[in-house]
């Protein structure tokens, strides 16, 4: 409990992910690698979606902000269908049968990625969940967030528009 904690206020403290709002990095800069099996099989990879924004969200079953941010982001992912945009779901630590479960009472139209040993949660500065990052369609890190939020809400929804209406390469 003691390492969770102070992992919490190392995160709070160090300033690269907001709590509670969406916010711009200070720096933008390359997103970590993300290749993972998804929980429907086959491998899902951040570099297949380059061109696209892509929202990177780290969760797990047993965190109560990550099972009520869910349907938000399936309603953003049905709002998005027809742009250039993305959602990565990466489950960290718990069985497919456990997330399987969660998502019988929870639907999702996106990826679900499977971290089962917390491998990305050090380069992608992952100290709680759950966390989420923006990627924009150069693979850069915009925005990121710690907690969470209603996805589909009006504010958030025009920062995602910004990053969509930047020119790609």
């Amino acid at each position: 409990m003691k390492r969770w904690l102070l992992a919490l206020l190392f995160a709070l403290s160090s300033g690269t992910v907001a709590a509670g709002e969406l916010k711009p990095l200070p720096i933008s800069k390359p997103a970590p690698e993300l290749t993972l099996p998804t929980l429907n099989g086959g491998t899902a990879s951040l570099e297949q979606l380059r061109g696209r924004v892509v929202l990177v969200n780290f969760w797990a079953v047993w965190c109560p902000p990550c099972r009520k941010e869910m349907p938000s982001m399936a309603r953003l992912a049905e709002k998005m269908s027809n742009r250039p945009f993305a959602i990565l779901g990466v489950n960290v630590g718990e069985s497919p049968d456990e997330i399987r479960a969660f998502l019988k009472q929870v639907p999702v139209n996106f990826p679900i990625l499977l971290d089962a040993e917390g491998e990305h949660l050090k380069p992608w500065q992952v100290f709680a969940f759950p966390t989420s990052y923006v990627v924009d369609k150069q693979g850069h890190l915009r925005l990121g967030l710690f907690g969470s939020i209603e996805w589909d809400d009006p504010e958030t929804l025009a920062k995602l528009e910004a990053l969509l209406n930047e020119p790609g390469r």
